[in-house]
């Protein structure tokens, strides 16, 4: 077998085990319904790392009622007056509830603190009162996992450059990624004082080796799983009931609606 085979045979291999995995979290949630566990996910790390393809795989079969994405833009003049972890606060999970972060309150640790969105007293501030923060809500009971997406500075700009050829990925390059390259060394040391003030004993980053994209949604998935102990829930057999007699139902006439045009 060429390697060119053996390569596309592994990768064969790893998505298989990505469905397995996939059916897995499916479990998961239903778990985290039936015992009314409250879990928070946040994804964060370097543009183009891969975090939004990760979170697309584990919510694929999720059902979305109790599996939420959150995904917050720019602050509000509003919300720029409040607490600054007030407008995430409002979205953490009720019982029963899984909420995912793409980039969450640690806005103000990286992109914040090196586009000078923010004074570097709201920065320290910041610094200072998240590890008390996400203690606090470890103490309510939330089940808190943080994950940093590492990519390496070659890897980056070649997904760069494929989302700037390829106009179905284009819409994800913004002028605050190209910014962020230009920031490389300063986002460095951004992550770096981040770690240092906020991984913690109670909330530990994890980091996720992200040049592999395929290996990282594997690695990652399967470290969520590992994370929250679960069982399959037991369930009652669904009896599918005799549908309604259509006695005295008269149907319109098919020619009295307007269908879709048959192009395929």
């Amino acid at each position: 077998m060429s390697k060119k085979d053996e390569k596309k045979e592994e990768r064969k291999k790893l998505k298989k085990e990505l469905r397995h995995l996939q059916m897995e979290l499916v479990k998961l949630l239903e778990w985290i319904k039936y015992k009314k566990l409250k879990v928070v996910v946040i994804f964060e790390g370097r543009d183009a790392a891969g975090k939004g393809g990760v979170i697309k795989r584990i919510t694929e079969y999720l059902n979305p009622r109790y599996c939420r994405v959150v995904a917050l833009g720019v602050p509000t003049e509003k919300e720029k007056t409040q607490w600054y972890f007030q407008r995430y606060v409002a979205h953490l999970p009720s019982a029963g509830e899984m909420v995912l972060f793409d980039r969450s309150w640690y806005n103000r640790a990286g992109v914040e603190h090196v586009m000078g969105f923010c004074s570097e007293a709201e920065y320290e501030e910041f610094l200072r009162s998240c590890p008390e923060f996400e203690r606090m809500l470890i103490r309510s009971g939330i089940i808190l996992i943080k994950y940093w997406f590492s990519v390496s500075d070659d890897e980056q700009e070649r997904r760069f450059q494929e989302r700037i050829n390829n106009p179905a990925k284009r819409w994800k390059i913004s002028p605050m990624d190209l910014e962020s390259r230009k920031r490389w060394v300063e986002y460095s040391k951004a992550k770096d004082k981040m770690f240092q003030y906020t991984d913690i004993k109670q909330a530990p980053w994890y980091v996720v080796n992200a040049d592999d994209k395929l290996k990282a949604r594997l690695n990652c998935i399967h470290h969520l799983l590992s994370l929250i102990p679960y069982e399959d829930v037991p369930y009652e057999k669904i009896k599918v009931p005799p549908r309604q007699s259509d006695e005295g139902y008269v149907r319109p006439p098919v020619e009295d609606q307007t269908f879709v045009p048959e192009v395929y």
